[in-house]
């Protein structure tokens, strides 16, 4: 998601595209189970986790006279462990009458004894590994989170689903983890004068007795539980175009439909950066949806809501540029667990800077870098630890930083000076087309660089993303006539040493310093006494300094 504040494989893609225009939409939901399982056996899971969600089917009603929602969920799960019981996240309904309450849990017609505590629901059915069920839940309530039942501004109803971080048991039994992903079919029978978007491709419409209307969307690509919605506005909706067979779509209130359509165009020209430096898109489509949830901006896979106001704010572009590079990183390559939320927040924040920079020119980039670095270094103040933060337990809001966003991306900014452009876009491409719908920690990540760059990363990826601070360097420099050189001393103040390259331009005449030391000496030739000594001239390196010219 977009850090504005809160705001009050290939492979399986192509032949999911094939089923579709071949197959029937009950025998495509049997192979596309069949396909996910095989190509994606190894997934990580919850750590003792005794079940694999394959697939959702989230059939809901909702209406215009209250809040309560129903709800009939079938899970199709593969047990990865023999089990005599399991547990789906489910918040129940409190004292307050929100939260959702289960009234029959059946598996091919036959009723389940089921328990149902504050936050889960206990299954009892016994079974063996490689074991596949498919269980139906039937349920209602109001949501405590998670839906957003609001209106806008123009007083008018709306449904948003907003399931970042663990929000989604909320209002839908499910494994609420990033690691565990499946596909999903979403069925919404609302009030009709409604439209409803949702995840992947819509499958029908159709109207119903008093006033009603069905209409189901199946996404068939896997995904995290946090980037599964729905979204029933009155909406004006538009066909931007198509980007390499990708259809584009506009989804904004009616009011503001002439500006929002204006607007919201500009994401028909970032889609095409993405997929031609990182991999193919994974999706069947890309809506972009005004809407009312607590984000600026929530990169729900092929169908990304942004805030109320977005239609006219003149940041759109970036915005959107974030959220969209977010269906790479964040959706398609998810991380294994929110300590590594980095590999989200921080590929979508660099990659943001890479297409403006691809648009409007490098100084765009060291604008928005030297202003990243201030955020970054201003944080730390504030709370002091690494980027991979595993102290941070179920408060995932915490990590809505500076450490997340900024410095996540200023790491991958490093790296791609480290290793040149071709190599960076290659690894960032390797790491895509392995971890596509699938699950990713840092590490995975230095693997896949270091394979493609033949370089050993460990230092590197541990001293920024495993260790709280920054390089913070003291700089002197000197003249010396009689041998036409500048003695530059470099001091590491900071606890603990950094291995770093530091550039310094003389008279614009650049050098590159490798640092490793407490302190380090260089000597530098210029035949006169220096006009200008700049460091950093290409804000290339995270790290305060402290010049002293004697």
């Amino acid at each position: 998601m977009m850090q504005k504040g809160v705001n009050p494989g290939i492979f399986i893609n192509f032949t999911f595209y094939l089923f579709r225009m071949i197959f029937t939409p009950s025998i495509r939901k049997a192979l596309t189970v069949a396909l996910v399982s095989a190509a994606l056996a190894a997934k990580a899971q919850v750590p003792g986790a005794s079940i694999d969600v394959q697939h959702y089917t989230f059939a809901l009603q909702l209406n215009d006279d209250n809040n309560n929602i129903k709800g009939q969920a079938t899970v199709d799960i593969k047990f990865i462990k023999d089990a005599t019981s399991f547990n789906l996240d489910l918040v129940k309904r409190n004292a307050s009458d929100k939260g959702m309450l289960v009234s029959e849990i059946t598996e091919k017609g036959k009723k389940l004894k089921f328990e149902q505590d504050s936050a889960t629901v206990k299954i009892y059915d016994a079974a063996r590994a490689t074991n596949r069920r498919s269980y139906v839940i039937t349920y209602e309530g109001i949501p405590a989170d998670g839906l957003i039942i609001s209106t806008n501004n123009y007083k008018h109803r709306t449904f948003f689903g907003d399931n970042w971080p663990n929000r989604a048991h909320n209002w839908l039994p499910c494994v609420d983890a990033p690691v565990d992903k499946a596909t999903v079919d979403f069925i919404v029978t609302a009030p009709d004068h409604y439209q409803v978007v949702s995840n992947g491709l819509k499958l029908e419409e159709m109207a119903q007795p008093n006033h009603l209307k069905l209409t189901h969307w199946q996404e068939n690509a896997v995904l995290p539980t946090k980037v599964m919605v729905i979204g029933v506005a009155d909406f004006a909706i538009e066909h931007t175009g198509d980007v390499k067979g990708i259809p584009v779509y506009t989804y904004v209130f009616p009011e503001n439909k002439d500006q929002g359509f204006k607007n919201y165009f500009i994401a028909k020209d970032i889609l095409p950066f993405y997929i031609s430096k990182v991999g193919p898109f994974a999706y069947e489509k890309l809506a972009n949806v005004q809407s009312k949830t607590i984000f600026g901006g929530m990169e729900n896979a092929s169908a990304i809501f942004y805030f109320e106001e977005s239609y006219k704010t003149p940041d759109i572009e970036e915005l959107m540029a974030h959220e969209i590079a977010h269906q790479w990183f964040g959706d398609a390559a998810s991380e294994k667990s929110f300590a590594h939320l980095w590999l989200s927040e921080g590929f979508a924040t660099y990659m943001t800077h890479l297409y403006l920079e691809n648009k409007y020119g490098p100084d765009t980039l060291k604008k928005r870098l030297t202003a990243e670095r201030e955020k970054v270094i201003g944080f730390e103040k504030e709370r002091f630890t690494p980027v991979v933060d595993t102290v941070v337990k179920g408060q995932y809001m915490q990590l809505l930083n500076a450490n997340s966003y900024q410095k996540g991306g200023w790491a991958l900014h490093m790296l791609r000076r480290k290793l040149g452009d071709a190599l960076f876009w290659k690894g960032v491409s390797n790491y895509y087309a392995k971890y596509n719908g699938g699950n990713a920690n840092t590490d995975d990540l230095r693997r896949i660089m270091e394979q493609t760059s033949g370089q050993d990363l460990k230092v590197f990826f541990k001293q920024w993303l495993r260790t709280a601070g920054h390089p913070d360097l003291g700089i002197s420099w000197t003249y010396d006539a009689a041998k036409a050189v500048v003695n530059v001393t470099v001091d590491q103040k900071q606890t603990g040493l950094y291995d770093l390259t530091l550039q310094i331009a003389i008279d614009g005449q650049l050098h590159n310093i490798s640092i490793k030391n407490k302190t380090t000496t260089v000597l530098l030739p210029s035949k006169t006494k220096p006009e200008s000594v700049v460091i950093d001239p290409d804000v290339n390196l995270l790290a305060s300094f402290d010049v002293v010219a004697k």
